[in-house]
């Protein structure tokens, strides 16, 4: 389990064919591995992946071909969101976070509040302000989002502003602020980008004890 607070920007170094998937070489940044053993679990953009080689600074895992069909940003290099997994005596700072990705969306828009865009003295823009993230769910994930509900968004638990129902899915709009931007890799996000997303653990049980058997 995690909560969807990121720990560290990591960076995927190399991709390395192996069998029906790919061993990632990562470049752990400013994560702590004083702690991590061979078998750990570690939530590469929100997906939850097994360690099988580390030394101070960096680790591999094996990922397969089902997950690379699940999931975006796993399989070339770039930089990765990280958190390790829980432990019982630790703060959950977000909600909880299984590390299993139900499916990808689409970023619709991405900007800068306009209250926030403002022009420093020395002509530069002030970017210190909250953004304004709008993300397309599919269909099949649109009944788990609600109004201030929890959503996992490249493993950053992010809470849900406003909902739009659409025919194909849902857009569900997410206010930002710049400490969540400065510390996770949703600052490189634009239109057009892919996420990994994972509903709110909760309201899958709470689907499951509603629907008739």
């Amino acid at each position: 389990m995690f909560t969807g607070i990121i720990q560290a920007i990591g960076h995927i170094d190399t991709v390395e064919k192996l069998g029906d998937g790919f061993r990632l070489h990562i470049n752990a940044g400013k994560l702590d591995m004083s702690d991590v053993q061979l078998g750990d679990s570690i939530a590469l953009q929100g997906a939850c992946m097994t360690v099988v080689s580390m030394t101070a600074s960096h680790f591999a895992i094996d990922i397969s071909a089902e997950s690379l069909d699940k999931t975006t940003g796993l399989d070339q290099p770039g930089h990765i969101n990280l958190e390790k997994a829980l432990r019982f005596n630790d703060r959950l700072g977000g909600h909880l976070v299984s590390g299993h990705v139900d499916g990808m969306g689409t970023v619709s828009l991405f900007e800068q509040v306009e209250q926030a865009k403002q022009i420093k003295s020395d002509g530069s823009q002030n970017n210190e302000g909250s953004w304004h993230l709008v993300i397309k769910a599919p269909k099949s994930l649109a009944k788990y989002l609600a109004y201030k509900g929890s959503i996992v968004v490249n493993g950053t638990s992010l809470t849900v502003n406003k909902v739009e129902d659409l025919n194909d899915g849902c857009l569900m709009h997410i206010n930002l602020i710049p400490h969540t931007l400065q510390n996770t890799t949703l600052q490189y996000l634009k239109a057009g980008s892919l996420v990994n997303l994972e509903v709110d653990l909760i309201a899958r049980y709470v689907e499951r004890m509603l629907s008739p058997n």
